[in-house]
């Protein structure tokens, strides 16, 4: 990663660097896929949290995709 983005990002608080692991955006990634909220926060306590929550990030995932699965069963 280019040192001047990285320092840029590395303080941001709207576009942290937890957000720009490996090549893609997770938010560009979420859009591409025509994600809905729910979705959207699945993929992205998953996607971050090895840098910044630990199991915090997985049980808030978690409580998304529960919240999917009660939604999903209701239709």
């Amino acid at each position: 990663m280019n040192k001047a983005l990285m320092k840029k990002t590395t303080n941001d608080p709207v576009n942290p660097r937890h957000y720009k692991q490996g090549k893609i955006d997770v938010s560009d990634f979420i859009i591409d896929q025509k994600m809905g909220f729910l979705e959207g926060n699945i993929i992205k306590y998953v996607a971050r949290y090895k840098m910044k929550g630990g199991i915090e990030d997985l049980n808030k995932a978690l409580w998304y995709l529960k919240k999917l699965i009660k939604t999903e069963r209701k239709k």
